[in-house]
């Protein structure tokens, strides 16, 4: 289900940071009293009244300037405001309306997104202040008073934007189609990927590192079965991450992982798996999702017989939490291989949905116990009663004990490993719950 995604956007100084602290509750964004500190878009989630919803703090906007920083950030604030389902329109009731709130109102009416249009710092309890009624000028509906700070009228706009969310509703394509996020670092062949699928140049390629801006969707269909490549910008290194469209490219790069049964993680053959590629990759893994990596760029690669074996324990060695992904080597430029990918995408996808019978799953934890004991402390022995399938997409199974302290992680991964080995779940992670039970309740 489409997670609802709300931008707060309004001129500097008016306390953007501190609202998107309290809804998200931690202190993520930097919050300090000089214009224009938020220069980064800042994104998290949050829930109010049993809905998910991202929320995205943005950079305030200034009026057109010279100043490039302040350009950018005018910049930023549009690609927020095209993301955004719902924007929440932040103003500083002490200033009342200024030249720069009516030119974002403008850009906000043209939007033709639905708008909450808050004044903050009405830091007094009990009636709105007078100077908010300036503010239905601007033509943005109903004012409404907040105070970020002391937290007065912070539930009054989150059910403001509530009532404003897209109507919740399922994935709007069947159930049967295999949503696949394209996912790595600028450059590494992703568009190429896209387009060698789909026969037609539907994503522009280019050599510059990010041309591809935002996560586009291509339905597919052959004899494999049903498909939404979902391709998506590159993600640098935050450190390389200069401009702000970049920025914004991570972000829908994350939302994208987040809406995808599979994910496909492309590697630049030619450079190996850097830094960069393990935070991606780790991002897929977080998510629960299935994951295919796709050594690409493999027809520039000289080899020998020992080459591709060896690039796998590579790979391996530098994504050690991810050893359960399938690896496949690619070209995208010629093809070769790539029709490969649709047999391992199904596959991925079935086993990121397996479900396992308590029974079945129950008589492969004794085997494993009758053969590695579990692990005793201070002459106290970690007993495993049984477990049971919390879920699926990723397989998550919880784990009854006596005592969870004793349950090391050592002997977590040898059972993740027993189930591996017994139900394959290639290309999925797999997620352990520990739950005590005292022994007289068995």
């Amino acid at each position: 289900m489409a997670r609802p995604v709300v931008a707060i956007v309004g001129r500097p100084n008016v306390g953007k940071s501190t609202f998107f602290n309290y809804i998200v509750g931690q202190r993520i964004s930097i919050v300090e009293d000089t214009p224009g500190v938020t220069r980064d878009r800042i994104y998290a989630e949050s829930n109010w009244r049993g809905r998910d919803f991202t929320v995205i703090d943005t950079a305030g906007i200034e009026e057109m300037t010279g100043d490039v920083i302040l350009n950018q950030m005018r910049e930023q604030v549009d690609i927020a405001i095209s993301v955004a389902d719902v924007i929440i329109f932040l103003t500083d009731v002490r200033q009342g309306v200024t030249a720069a709130d009516e030119e974002i109102a403008i850009m906000l009416k043209k939007s033709k997104k639905p708008v909450v249009l808050v004044c903050n710092k009405a830091d007094n309890f009990g009636e709105a202040p007078a100077e908010i009624y300036e503010f239905y000028n601007l033509g943005l509906g109903n004012p409404i008073p907040l105070s970020a700070a002391n937290a007065i009228g912070i539930g009054d706009v989150l059910d403001a934007i509530y009532e404003k969310f897209p109507e919740e509703k399922e994935e709007e394509y069947d159930p049967e189609v295999i949503k696949v996020a394209i996912i790595g670092k600028p450059n590494v062949g992703k568009s190429s990927l896209v387009n060698k699928i789909l026969g037609e140049n539907r994503v522009i390629v280019s050599d510059i590192a990010g041309t591809t801006r935002d996560a586009i969707d291509s339905e597919f269909q052959n004899e494999h079965g049903k498909y939404v490549f979902i391709d998506t910008a590159g993600i640098r290194r935050k450190s390389k991450v200069k401009e702000n469209i970049e920025k914004y490219s991570v972000m829908r790069s994350n939302l994208a992982i987040e809406r995808a049964d599979v994910c496909i993680m492309m590697i630049d053959a030619t450079e190996g798996v850097s830094e960069q590629d393990s935070k991606i990759i780790g991002e897929a893994h977080e998510a629960g999702k299935g994951i295919i990596i796709a050594v690409n760029k493999w027809d520039e690669v000289s080899k020998d017989n020992h080459t591709t074996e060896k690039f796998k324990k590579e790979i391996y060695n530098e994504l050690p939490f991810a050893t359960y992904a399938p690896i496949v080597f690619i070209s995208a430029k010629t093809g070769q291989r790539v029709s490969n990918l649709f047999e391992m995408i199904n596959n991925v996808a079935s086993q990121n949905a397996l479900k396992i019978s308590t029974a079945v799953l129950n008589q492969v934890i004794n085997e494993a116990i009758a053969v590695v004991q579990p692990p005793t402390d201070k002459g106290r022995r970690l007993k495993i009663f049984y477990g049971t399938q919390a879920s699926t997409k990723p397989p998550t199974f919880i784990i009854f004990v006596n005592k969870k302290e004793l349950f090391h992680f050592s002997y977590e991964r040898y059972l993740v490993n027993c189930i591996r080995n017994n139900f394959g779940l290639e290309g999925t992670p797999v997620r352990i719950i520990v739950r005590e039970r005292k022994e007289k309740e068995e």
